[in-house]
C-alpha cells in the first residue's frame, strides 16, 4: 500500500537526519576537545611533560564519567585532529558529510595536500571508509598525479551514509554510550542465518565453544566486525565465520584471509594453533562455503582440523534449508 510505503519513507528519512546530526555533533565535539587540550598545553610551563599529564588525567576523568571513547590514544587523536583542521568554518561541512573514521584515517598521512585531497574526494564521491582506506593503501593520490587524465581515474563507490552500516560504527556507539555488542542493523535474513549458524556449529561441530557475535576488532586505522567467533578446544584454535548476503567478490575472500591474519596477530595465544576462517555467501545461484587457511597451515588443516569441522557440503545444505524456511515464514506472514 502507498500509505505504508510513505510511512516507511518518513521513518528512513528521520533516521538518516538523525545519523547526520549525531555524526556532525560528535566530530565537532572531538575537534573542540582537541582545541581545549592544545590551549591548555600551551599554558603549561613545560609543554611536553605537562601535555602528557593533561591527557592522562583527562582520559581518566572522562572515561569515569562517560565510558568508552576517551582513552589517552583517542585524546591524542583529537588533539592532532584540531592541529590539522584548525579552521572549523572551512571544515564544518565536511564534519556533516564524513565520519570520524574518515578523519582518523587521513590523520595517518604526512602529506597535507594528500590529506585534503582524499577528504574532498570522499565527500564528492561518497567514499565509505573501506573505499578511502583502499585508495590510500594503493597510493591513489600519487597515481593520479602521474595520470594524464585525472578525471578518468575517479571512481564512484558505495554510499557513505548507508544507515545499515553507519550505526554499527563503534565511535558512534561509544559517543552515545551504547553497547557495541548488539546487532542494531542486521537484515532479518542475515540475522536468522547467523542465529542458526551459531546453533548449528555448536550442535554439529566437535569441541566448539561460542566466543562472541559481531566481535569488534580495532586496528590503528580501521574497525572490523567478525560475524561469529568460536574456539575449538580439541583443535586448540579460534574459528571465525563471516556471512555475506551480497554477491561474492575477491574482496570478500581477501577480507576473511585478513581476519585470520589479524586474529593470529592480536588474539591467538602462544599455545593455540593457527586460526581458521570460514566464508559463507548466500547471494548466488547456490550457496558457497569456503574455509580460509593460510598457505603455511594447509597441512595442519588437512591432518588435524578436518575431523572436527562441519564439511562445506553440510554447511551449504544447512544454509539452503534455513533460507527456504525463512522464505516460507515470510510468505505466510504476508498472506
Amino acid at each position: 500500500m502507498q500509505f505504508i510505503v510513505e510511512i516507511k519513507n518518513l521513518i528512513q528519512l528521520a533516521r538518516k537526519k538523525t545519523f547526520h546530526a549525531i555524526n556532525s555533533a560528535m566530530i565537532e565535539t572531538y575537534w573542540g576537545i582537541g582545541r581545549r587540550i592544545v590551549e591548555e598545553e600551551q599554558n603549561g610551563q613545560e609543554r611536553a611533560a605537562y601535555g602528557q599529564e593533561i591527557i592522562k588525567n583527562l582520559s581518566f576523568e572522562l572515561t569515569l564519567e562517560f565510558g568508552k571513547g576517551f582513552s589517552e590514544r583517542s585524546l591524542r587523536d583529537y588533539r592532532q585532529f584540531y592541529n590539522c583542521f584548525q579552521s572549523i568554518d572551512i571544515w564544518r561541512t565536511a564534519f556533516a558529510k564524513l565520519t570520524w573514521s574518515h578523519f582518523q584515517r587521513v590523520l595517518k598521512l604526512s602529506n597535507d595536500n594528500a590529506r585534503i585531497y582524499y577528504l574532498n574526494e570522499a565527500i564528492e564521491n561518497s567514499w565509505s571508509i573501506r573505499t578511502l582506506d583502499r585508495q590510500i593503501s594503493t597510493l591513489y593520490y600519487e597515481r593520479l598525479l602521474s595520470s594524464p587524465d585525472m578525471e578518468k581515474s575517479k571512481e564512484l563507490n558505495n554510499s557513505l551514509f548507508d544507515s545499515k552500516n553507519f550505526i554499527k560504527n563503534p565511535t558512534i556507539l561509544e559517543f552515545l554510550n551504547l553497547p557495541s555488542g548488539l546487532s542494531y542493523t542486521e537484515e532479518k535474513l542475515e540475522s536468522a542465518l547467523i542465529d542458526n549458524l551459531q546453533k548449528f556449529i555448536l550442535e554439529l561441530g566437535k569441541g566448539f565453544a561460542f566466543v562472541e557475535r559481531q566481535q569488534h576488532i580495532k586496528t590503528d586505522t580501521s574497525d572490523f566486525y567478525i560475524d561469529l567467533v568460536f574456539y575449538n578446544y580439541r583443535m586448540k584454535c579460534f574459528v571465525l565465520i563471516e556471512l555475506k548476503t551480497n554477491k561474492l567478490t575477491h574482496q570478500d575472500i581477501g577480507q576473511i584471509d585478513m581476519y585470520v591474519r589479524m586474529y593470529d596477530d592480536l588474539k591467538k595465544g602462544l599455545d593455540d594453533n593457527p586460526t581458521v576462517g570460514l566464508l559463507l555467501c548466500t547471494e548466488t545461484d547456490k550457496t558457497i562455503a569456503k574455509y580460509s587457511v593460510l598457505n603455511q597451515n594447509e597441512q595442519l588443516f588437512a591432518s588435524k582440523y578436518i575431523p572436527f569441522l562441519p564439511t562445506e557440503e553440510e554447511l551449504i545444505e544447512e544454509i539452503e534449508n534455513e533460507k527456504l524456511k525463512f522464505k516460507l515464514i515470510n510468505q505466510n506472514d504476508n498472506e
